[in-house]
């Protein structure tokens, strides 16, 4: 089944890789010294690690005389990289081949080098190093790799190699300045991603990315000082195989937009369709949530659906999407209506527009992997984690327009993503007791705050705004102990004679005997033909009556002492020209200091 599988995502896969246009993402490399190999060399960003987006750095460069594939760990030679005080930092040159470029990398790092120069083997355009695929066993070593690497040519390595063995020294600058495009004072970047969270390290790499990046992408897009989009990769199944098992289930729309199966099993568990649906439903969230000037709701709805509908718990469905669109209040009928029939026989414009978007344009090459990361239209290249993805975008803002959550030195956009501010949470249900001064609860953080360019942004950093206190629904302290409250057995809600009411997590449910509907607002049942309980209505005509009648109280006491103070004003006024005869003198009411 396994052997189906893989053949069948072939099939899928080259129609698009006949077509694709790679682009190796560069940075620029001088050679100080010796002059013989002085000047600009390029040589190609490592995708993994951490490059210095927006910096440089200077050291010296060693090649080793033992274990110069750096394929086993160099402490087995007794051999150490680590700078002394007052040197430069070390710079390895490793050969290409035998292992993979991470192992190279992950292994000088342990030796103390500051970063890694692979020389290639064949001749060859540059490259990008990448990640070994699903390797479970490199997963650990790969997400704590912290230094930059760059692959440089067979040639220029040979040149650094010659000029070491003739003992020279060999200082260069790595420079990572111009590695993204910085034209104004706001940076666009995307995200191609994916909602299935079955397909190995990669996944858990990008879903735990979204969940901790959410609340600095949320602050920058607040303040308008960046413009974001997510997008899914979708595949089209050739003509003459959408008829087949392998297409209707791993496909909607006929064919035109399929997934790979999560499980890689045809025969149980979700299939590829599933997660082009849900694919499309967060596009939806995001088109809506842009159309009404919230943008940023799109991390809230995948970070909370991550967390409540996982696949493994067999929750990855409508009705638990459904329930998380509710929370977020977004509205269903535009989202239903964003994504159309995936029955139809028909192009569906949302996902057709991200197919074309796949193809590469300008300076950006195809994106034919997950995750894909791109700032100012350059794919970014290192370590997928907040801090490195951070300094990416930083580094895309013209020079003196930065926010200050670039400046900052620590950066800590929300306490209640990183720790939780110390307070109750409740993580199966996604609910938390932690609140930002000023805000909602976590999982809505920023949503209603209106922020604009000006605001000073390190406000939002203080870590002194955060306070515990329960979410609406619970009672307790907000650190220790939040508890469900009963609103039946408390009898704060259904209390109607007509209404029926069951406890739930947080809140309550209440139903309406015979053909009744329920109204939560009044607390009270309604006929849903207008033939029954007149008394309801009467009830509820008599509470506008009042309310009306409190309101046109409120409006009349409003005008009599508008007009008290317009007198008065009057009087003052007049006071300064012809002093009335109840009071001597009025001084002026504006002086300098409340102007």
């Amino acid at each position: 089944m396994k052997h189906q599988f893989l053949c069948f995502l072939l099939l899928l896969s080259i129609p698009f890789l006949c077509e694709s246009r790679f682009v190796v993402e560069k940075n620029s490399l001088s050679v100080t010294s010796p002059d013989s190999i002085k000047g600009a060399h390029d040589c190609a960003i490592g995708n993994f690690g951490i490059p210095q987006y927006g910096g440089s750095m200077a050291g010296t460069v060693v090649y080793p005389q033992e274990n110069q594939k750096s394929c086993k760990e160099f402490s087995d030679f007794s051999i150490s990289f680590k700078s002394q005080p007052g040197a430069l930092p070390t710079f390895l040159l490793v050969d290409r081949g035998d292992c993979f470029f991470a192992l190279k990398v992950w292994n000088a790092q342990k030796a103390g080098a500051s970063a890694v120069l692979v020389a290639d083997n064949v001749d060859e355009p540059l490259i990008t190093m990448d990640t070994p695929e699903e390797d479970a066993a490199s997963a650990k070593y790969i997400e704590n790799i912290t230094i930059p690497s760059a692959l440089v040519t067979k040639g220029f390595g040979e040149k650094l190699k010659k000029a070491i063995s003739g003992g020279d020294m060999v200082n260069l600058n790595l420079d990572w300045r111009e590695a993204v495009p910085h034209p104004d004072a706001r940076v666009e970047y995307e995200l191609w991603t994916n909602s299935n969270d079955e397909c190995g390290v990669k996944c858990d790499m990008l879903m735990e990315f979204v969940k901790d990046f959410k609340g600095a992408a949320q602050i920058l897009e607040k303040g308008g000082y960046t413009q974001f989009r997510p997008h899914y990769i979708t595949w089209y199944c050739p003509h003459a195989f959408t008829l087949s098992r392998q297409c209707k289930s791993q496909c909607i729309n006929k064919g035109r937009y399929c997934a790979p199966d999560p499980e890689q099993d045809f025969s149980s568990g979700y299939d590829g369709k599933d997660v082009v649906v849900e694919n499309l439903r967060q596009l939806c969230v995001f088109k809506v949530a842009n159309e009404t000037g919230k943008p940023w709701v799109w991390w809230d709805y995948v970070t909370d659906f991550q967390i409540r509908c996982p696949m493994k718990e067999k929750k990855y469905n409508k009705e638990c999407a459904d329930s998380v669109i509710k929370s977020l209040g977004i509205d269903s009928r535009k989202l239903d209506k964003c994504m159309g029939d995936p029955n139809a026989d028909s192009d569906n414009p949302v996902l057709k527009e991200e197919q074309d978007a796949q193809v590469g344009k300008g300076s950006r090459g195809d994106v034919t992997i997950l995750p894909t990361l791109v700032v100012n239209n350059r794919q970014y290249r290192g370590k997928l984690e907040k801090g490195a993805v951070l300094k990416a975008l930083c580094s895309g803002f013209e020079e003196t327009t930065e926010p200050a959550i670039c400046l900052s030195t620590e950066v800590e956009s929300n306490e209640c993503l990183g720790n939780n501010g110390g307070c109750w949470q409740d993580k199966s249900a996604n609910i938390t007791a932690c609140k930002q001064a000023g805000q909602g609860d976590a999982r809505s953080t920023m949503e209603d705050v209106g922020m604009k360019r000006e605001i000073d942004m390190r406000s939002l950093l203080d870590k002194d705004s955060v306070k515990c206190e329960c979410p609406p629904g619970f009672k307790g302290d907000g650190f220790k102990k939040c508890e469900d409250i009963n609103e039946c057995k408390e009898k704060k809600a259904c209390q109607c004679p007509e209404c029926s009411c069951k406890n739930t997590w947080g809140s309550y449910e209440c139903s309406c005997s015979g053909d009744l509907l329920y109204m939560r607002d009044h607390d009270t049942c309604i006929s849903k033909t207008g033939s029954q309980v007149r008394s309801a209505w009467a009830a509820v005509w008599l509470i506008m009556l009042s309310l009306g009648l409190a309101a046109g109280g409120a409006y009349l006491v409003y005008k009599y002492r508008l007009r008290q103070y317009m007198d008065s004003e009057i009087r003052a006024i007049m006071a300064q020209y012809m002093p009335l005869d109840s009071q001597p003198e009025v001084p002026n009411h504006v002086n300098d200091e409340r102007a």
